[in-house]
């Protein structure tokens, strides 16, 4: 699991994640996904690479969002795909973190 960011315009941090979000993924991704939700206010990660999302992926998608959330923030997930998306339906985690597959409706959201 490799994790990327880059700055967008509206101080949104797009976070691009690539590979499998199983346990070594997630301990490969937390330390900056935790470092990222204190710095940022507005967090857009990009799961359109990330082939495989087990309960600790969850947890380091949740966890920082649950921080960004508290400090006025806003976070939205960007084009899983569909197995991905899947059990982030299954886990209710789309209640709380919206999905959007569309860029532009993605940023609106978040500014």
């Amino acid at each position: 699991m490799t994790i990327s960011t880059e700055s967008m315009d509206g101080g949104i941090t797009r976070v691009l994640l690539d590979g499998r979000l199983d346990i070594q993924g997630a301990a490969a991704v937390d330390l900056r996904m935790n470092v990222l939700a204190g710095s940022s206010k507005f967090l857009l990660i990009d799961l359109s690479k990330v082939s495989f999302l087990g309960s600790m992926g969850l947890r380091s998608i949740i966890i920082p969002a649950q921080a960004v959330s508290r400090r006025g923030g806003k976070v939205a997930l960007f084009s899983p795909v569909p197995m991905v998306e899947e059990v982030l339906k299954a886990s209710r985690v789309d209640e709380i973190i919206p999905i959007f597959h569309d860029l532009d409706a993605a940023v609106a959201a978040l500014c």
